[in-house]
């Protein structure tokens, strides 16, 4: 797995669209990518930051259908998510909405690519509107340790042949 750019956008002007941008190429094809992100049995091996588990995760994935999960901290804390499906192109595209389930969150929109890249597989992450930079940064933190989680998960899915 390689990292070609995270968080742009450091200094977004007023009245920008304060964004996460992530691009990282993992060494596994496009297909295995795709169904780590479209499965809940493979996104509860690697959903959320470094050391926290995945105890819940429903996902009705199609178009328009909804997903929800809870992330555990090494402490016990809980934090659920949820979100609706709005395009599913598979093996290219995914976009989904994710809100936090706590009073004052806001609805983000996440939108995936899966691109070929040589005999891996170039993903784009790209999470907006954030109220604040600071948000911004600490799901950039969060979502990055999530995919280099994937990137492990990929790898054992990978060797095993699967």
């Amino acid at each position: 797995m390689t990292r070609e750019a995270e968080a742009p956008n450091p200094h977004a002007k007023t009245g920008e669209e304060i964004a996460l941008g992530i691009t990282r190429i993992f060494d596994a094809p496009r297909s295995l990518v795709f169904r780590v992100w479209s499965t809940p049995e493979h996104l509860a091996r690697w959903w959320g930051p470094r050391d926290f588990t995945v105890p819940s995760i429903r996902s009705d994935f199609r178009k328009d259908g909804q997903w929800r999960s809870c992330m555990r901290s090494p402490e016990g804390a809980e934090y659920w998510a949820s979100g609706v499906y709005r395009e599913i192109v598979p093996q290219s595209r995914l976009v989904f909405t994710f809100q936090w389930e706590e009073d004052g969150a806001i609805e983000t929109l996440v939108t995936v690519t899966f691109e070929d890249a040589g005999t891996g597989t170039r993903l784009t992450f790209r999470q907006a509107p954030f109220r604040t930079i600071e948000d911004r940064d600490s799901h950039a933190e969060g979502w990055s340790e999530c995919l280099d989680r994937l990137g492990n998960h990929l790898n054992r899915q990978n060797g095993s042949g699967r």
